[in-house]
């Protein structure tokens, strides 16, 4: 028997098992590292046999799409990247050339087509050769321009990406945390939705990388100039550097540091050649183009031992594990946890207690474990909830295990439950952590929401639990009191009613109005009327006041509250003026506040400066943050937080 083949066999069936769940299920079976290193390990055993199987992922570029969207074929098949992990080579292979070196973008690939100046197709990569038609989706994504002066047909292809700062925000509403662990799966998913409605509330942010086509434009031959000249169009383009040779080191440092806090999820560097013809007299293999080159993070790696395995219970029902290690230095930091995400890549890696493991940061950010080199695999998903006990239960979904406290009133539920309530964009109480929120659970201060509105009761016991004092007890007496009056919008958000976020019960209450007895017996098909609403998010909503026993708990709560006049301000003074805000605010609560202000009034808000910014708030209008060096560039007017006030005539 040729052990190597039968190894090759076995490579071929886990990567290809894990391409699927990552590219086709936003799913995540193990992690980059290890698929990085079990795909080098089948590279060789190819090189050394000669053999290359049929479905070999180093000849097949992605998988089939399969879903309701349309396919296309591309004009041009979109080819992966080769890659190292050594500086050095980078320099061997950019020889006397020039490059440039840029992000790269750990999202998903999209061609933009645009005729006569206007975005016609957008279509995602699937598998290099027919991707997947989501123009209605790429017409909300956050920063891209709709219409452009270049009048002659221009294809593109660049990087759809959700920021960390974005999806750490996302990740607090409900469902959000069970479905996604990272920003390209949420990315993944909010791309290729149905319903563009959805793909706008997810904050999606494009960023050119390749100019595929655009006649009579003379580029000088350069890569760059065909960059700057995207960039004067209005797309954001990914950050890049000129190097060469003798400058690469300083330019790989520059990005090594960047990424430290760098937004944009990135999973290394990306080099191609300046020369365009010559990087096209090069040719291709038969899966890379040999014009360009993948730079991938050395990841520091620490050997540590496993202590032991904690069980997080969420308030959706997930309970995800997470390996408990001896303390290591990582990437600069103490790093002693590392989530393993579900009961799958937990079972790969055959953990067990007192196993010698290997962690690194993920993109130098987030503690992963690589590898486990004793395997005892001793390590099995409770049978109890870690929290109420109750009996727990394996679902798997697209090959994927997950373990689920089936218990509808557990108390991490509640606990979750109840941090959502009280967070700022729901009843906006102040003082109530999620570790208070559990002390006073746990003390049977608070058995029910409308328990919140009664914590005098419980004045002597609160001033004395850790953390509390008179003072504290007075501010959070106070947060209460304000919340009993409150914006019906917010509170059906505060709900925490699946799918419902913050923007669809705005929907909601300005179809249907703010009356509390109208809105608990809307019906499925009144719903669905309201624009963005389909017959899932309506059934769900429906379902939510169904039940008989919850309803009695929120008419109790609906008791204590007030339900505030929606403000109507009829005068539209900044109709048509369009806004980026940057930095941070002291006269609002957070930029939110200001971007709702703002489209109270008829302004619109985008994320990034481009020509077809009016104005850009920064109170720091000196800084050399990006957006400032933008508005200068183009010669936006930066104006202060005052002087927004002055301009809506309330200074």
């Amino acid at each position: 028997m040729n052990t190597n083949m039968e190894r090759m066999k076995e490579l071929v069936s886990l990567l290809n098992k894990a391409g699927k769940a990552y590219y086709q299920d936003a799913e995540e079976i193990m992690s980059n590292f290890e698929y990085d290193k079990l795909y080098d390990e089948l590279l060789e055993l190819e090189k050394k046999e000669g053999v290359v199987l049929s479905n070999s992922p180093s000849i097949n570029v992605g998988y089939e799409v399969l879903s309701e969207l349309p396919k296309e074929r591309h004009a041009q098949r979109m080819l992966s990247l080769d890659k190292t992990k050594d500086a050095e080579q980078l320099k061997s292979w950019l020889g006397s050339q020039k490059g440039l070196l840029s992000w790269k973008l750990d999202g998903l690939t999209i061609v933009l087509t645009y005729e006569n100046g206007k975005l016609v197709k957008a279509v995602t990569r699937g598998n290099g050769e027919v991707g997947e038609v989501i123009t209605s989706n790429a017409k909300v994504f956050q920063n891209i321009p709709l219409e452009i002066t270049y009048k002659d047909t221009l294809i593109l292809r660049g990087e759809a990406v959700i920021k960390y700062s974005d999806f750490e925000e996302m990740n607090q509403t409900a469902g959000a945390d069970a479905k996604y662990k990272n920003p390209r799966n949420l990315c993944s998913g909010s791309v290729r939705q149905l319903n563009n409605e959805i793909t706008a509330k997810r904050k999606v942010n494009f960023f050119a990388f390749t100019l595929v086509q655009a006649e009579n434009v003379d580029f000088k031959n350069s890569r760059l100039e065909q960059i700057n000249w995207l960039r004067s169009l209005g797309f954001d383009t990914v950050e890049n550097k000129e190097v060469t040779r003798e400058t690469m080191d300083e330019a790989v440092a520059y990005f090594a540091k960047a990424i430290e806090t760098y937004d944009l999820p990135s999973d290394g560097l990306v080099l191609v050649l300046d020369d365009i013809a010559y990087g096209h007299s090069l040719g291709t293999t038969a899966k890379f183009p040999r014009d360009s080159i993948a730079f991938k993070w050395r990841d520091e790696i620490r050997e540590t031992t496993l202590k032991e395995m904690e069980w997080s219970a969420s308030r959706t029902g997930l309970i995800n594990p997470v390996a408990i290690f001896e303390p290591v230095e990582l990437e600069g930091t103490t790093v002693s946890r590392a989530s393993v995400h579900n009961v799958s890549i937990m079972e790969n890696l055959k953990l067990g207690i007192g196993d010698t493991i290997k962690v690194y940061k993920a993109n130098m950010i987030i503690p992963q474990i690589e590898e486990n080199l004793t395997k005892s695999g001793t390590v099995t998903p409770p049978a109890h909830c870690p929290v109420c006990g109750h009996q727990t239960k394996i679902k798997e979904e697209n090959g994927v295990k997950s373990l689920y406290c089936v218990n509808p009133e557990c108390f991490a539920k509640k606990i979750k439950s109840l941090s959502h309530f009280v967070s700022r964009n729901a009843m906006n109480i102040d003082g109530l952590s999620e570790a208070t929120i559990e002390k006073f659970v746990q003390s049977g201060i608070i058995r029910e929401l409308a328990d919140l509105y009664h914590l005098e009761e419980y004045r002597d016991s609160i001033i004395t639990m850790e953390g509390f004092g008179e003072r504290s007890y007075d501010n959070l007496i106070k947060s209460v009191e304000e919340s009993r009056t409150v914006g019906m919008p917010n509170f059906i958000y505060a709900l925490g009613i699946g799918n419902i976020g913050l923007s669809t019960a705005k929907l909601i209450i300005k179809q249907y109005g703010n009356n509390w007895d109208v809105i608990k017996s809307l019906t499925a098909d009144q719903l669905v009327e309201v624009n963005g609403i389909g017959d899932v998010i309506a059934e769900t909503f429906v379902d939510f006041f169904r039940n008989s026993e919850k309803m009695e708990h929120i008419e109790r709560l609906v008791g204590e509250l007030v339900f505030a006049a929606e403000e109507s301000i009829e005068e539209k003074n900044l109709d048509g003026i369009t806004f980026v805000i940057t930095g941070s605010v002291n006269h609002f609560a957070n930029r939110n506040e200001v971007k709702e202000v703002i489209e109270k009034r008829g302004g619109k808000v985008t994320g990034s400066v481009t020509s077809k910014t009016d104005y850009l708030i920064n109170n720091d209008n000196m800084s050399n943050s990006s957006k400032n060096k933008k508005a200068k560039e183009l010669g936006i007017p930066i104006i202060t937080e005052e002087e927004f006030i002055a301009m809506l005539g309330e200074a």
